[in-house]
């Protein structure tokens, strides 16, 4: 079994997480800090509808979990957070290589673990959009992470 934390303390190696692995999802570059990571995906045979373009599900997998690692990245160990609930909206054909950034700015985790730890736990919201290599919207994506305090 892959234990994810592991694999998130040495952030190339998720590249070898196999849903990522198995749609061709990486990595591209991600900050020191761990609040920032790009994330990249082209087009193969493996990953593609019977469209030709983009699958939905892969769209989707890639934006998975970067809110969450973000978080813990800044909160560690002392905290529960999950994954709360996500929508995703196909504003187009995803085409090509498509890639999406995923950041929490430093400030904003600063707040965030005030409110949690003032409060005990809280839910947060997010967006992201993944674009294509026009910088042109495939698909934008709402996240909800729920966060306490152990």
């Amino acid at each position: 079994m892959v234990n994810i934390k592991k694999l998130f303390k040495y952030k190339k190696l998720i590249n070898f997480y196999p849903p990522f692995l198995g749609a061709g999802i990486r990595i591209k570059e991600y900050a020191k800090e761990g609040n920032s990571y790009l994330v990249e995906m082209k087009l193969r045979w493996y990953n593609r509808n019977v469209a030709g373009t983009h699958f939905g599900g892969s769209l989707y997998a890639m934006c998975d979990p970067f809110f969450v690692f973000a978080a813990y990245s800044y909160f560690g160990d002392g905290y529960i957070i999950w994954d709360k609930s996500a929508s995703i909206e196909y504003v187009r054909p995803g085409i090509g290589t498509v890639s999406a950034l995923f950041e929490i700015p430093i400030d904003r985790l600063i707040e965030m673990k005030t409110e949690v730890d003032n409060e005990g736990r809280k839910t947060f919201h997010f967006k992201a959009e993944i674009l294509d290599t026009k910088n042109r919207v495939v698909s934008k994506v709402n996240k909800e992470i729920y966060i306490k305090k152990m």
